[in-house]
């Protein structure tokens, strides 16, 4: 029994059934924390860049009364695509060729991540 766990060949590696979905979840974690951050924070943080933020009125009235939902939803999206992100980078998980082994693709999602995070701190931080 010990030889033939020793002789038999090692299993193939997984490959992911939804190759995107890191991409997609960085991208609603992104949303929702865009819809956070709208209200207070990125407001105060645009004007200071000097562009203005008549048109954030619209999407902070509609975002306001779901704030700690769209905040929870962020952290949770976020945190899932950082974690597939990683899964692919550690893990195999990807065939040659497919849209998330392109390094295009996880540069893309690595900076919707980052930006995610930050707009999830400013819709945090600024209540």
């Amino acid at each position: 029994m010990g030889e033939e766990l020793l002789n038999r060949p090692p299993p193939e590696p997984r490959v992911g059934a939804a190759p995107l979905v890191a991409p997609l979840l960085t991208f609603g974690g992104l949303a929702a924390a865009f819809g956070a951050a709208s209200c207070c924070g990125l407001p105060f943080l645009l004007a200071s860049a000097g562009l203005g933020t008549a048109w954030l009125g619209g999407i902070a009235l509609i975002a306001d009364p779901v704030k700690p939902w769209l905040l929870g939803f962020a952290a949770l999206a976020l945190a899932g695509g950082a974690a597939l992100l990683a899964r692919q980078q550690w893990v195999l998980v990807c065939r040659p060729g497919a849209a998330c082994a392109r390094p295009a693709t996880r540069a893309l999602t690595l900076v919707g991540l980052l930006a995610g995070a930050a707009l999830l701190y400013v819709g945090y931080r600024y209540v």
